[in-house]
């Protein structure tokens, strides 16, 4: 299995493991992550027969100001930001430990306009790839609603009650 972590994020797939397949041939991701997912699957060869995006990042609903308001408060205070934002992924439950990297403005600004390209996630099924979406009810991080919506007609998607942006409940 591949997997690729969250922003500022390494080691936390164990938090997914009631979830994760453990295969050869499943690719996953969580959040930020899993845009990585998806754009590693459509660029590449090799056989991948589950896609499986936990929380996948989606901010394209989100107005300009929320998206620069998200990068003034990472430019001003990088650390502050990401306690932050660490937080609002754990709520409204207790945070846990985590694993944080160095991360770059680039990254966050890459993650906030990131667009689902439709067109590629129908590819990735014509290629035979089963995509599953799973999604928190009580995500404080990303419209979960809103993110369902998208990826319905691609994906399977699971809404768990009660979870938060790391599907913890």
């Amino acid at each position: 299995m591949r997997y690729f972590s969250g922003f500022s994020l390494r080691d936390e797939s164990h938090f997914f493991k009631d979830f994760l397949k453990e295969s050869d041939y499943t690719v996953a991701g969580f959040s930020y992550g899993a845009i990585k997912a998806v754009e590693y699957a459509a660029g590449t060869s090799e056989r991948i027969d589950t896609l499986q995006l936990f929380s996948p990042a989606f901010f394209q609903a989100k107005p300009e100001k929320f998206k620069r308001l998200q990068m003034m408060g990472y430019k001003k205070n990088p650390d502050s930001y990401l306690s932050s934002f660490i937080g609002s992924c754990f709520a409204p439950y207790d945070v846990q430990k985590v694993y944080q990297v160095q991360t770059i403005s680039q990254e966050l600004e890459a993650l906030l306009y990131y667009v689902w390209d439709l067109e590629m996630l129908q590819s990735l099924i014509d290629r035979g790839i089963r995509i599953e979406v799973y999604l928190g009810s009580e995500d404080h991080v990303i419209d979960a609603n809103a993110a369902k919506e998208l990826f319905l007609p691609y994906a399977t998607t699971y809404m768990i009650n009660h979870a938060n942006h790391f599907l913890q409940t």
